[in-house]
């Protein structure tokens, strides 16, 4: 089971690492376009949660992380046991909130960089991290874990 921290640890390290090379190299509000106009690096700061909601509400973000972490860590020993799906996804699930964690103890605020434009519907996703990719990807592993376990349990009563 600890072989999947190294999950935790490398989506926490990339994230640490693109967001101290973005707050060294860039100016808040600076963007590097990649494939312009569509993807590029802008420099943001959010104070909030997801998408700039509750805005300066550290505390809350505090607590609730720290609840996460709590039961991300209890469901790992309990109910991923067995499932690498599961516990991989977790593990994703943790490097994510801790990642983003880490900004908000030190820095008071999330660096967000990830600019991305989804021209078939001219959308401007809200700018995000390695940390927020990592905890996007990680509902979607959940989701899947969850609907094959299901699955197999299903199979499991009709035997």
């Amino acid at each position: 089971m600890k072989k999947y921290y190294g999950i935790a640890i490398l989506a926490i390290l990339l994230d640490q690492i693109t967001k101290w090379m973005i707050v060294k190299n860039m100016e808040v509000g600076e963007r590097i376009g990649i494939w312009d106009p569509w993807l590029g690096l802008l420099s943001h700061r959010n104070k909030g949660a997801a998408w700039g909601m509750l805005q300066g509400q550290m505390w809350l973000f505090t607590i609730v992380t720290i609840g996460v972490i709590i039961a991300i860590l209890y469901f790992f020993y309990t109910e991923a046991k067995g499932k690498p799906l599961f516990q991989a996804s977790l593990m994703l699930l943790f490097g994510g909130a801790v990642g983003n964690f880490i900004d908000r103890l030190f820095r008071g605020e999330v660096v967000d960089f990830v600019d991305v434009l989804i021209p078939i519907i001219n959308y401007e996703f809200p700018i995000f991290n390695v940390a927020d990719a990592a905890l996007s990807i990680a509902v979607v592993m959940l989701l899947i874990a969850v609907i094959l376990d299901d699955q197999q349990q299903k199979k499991k009563v009709k035997q």
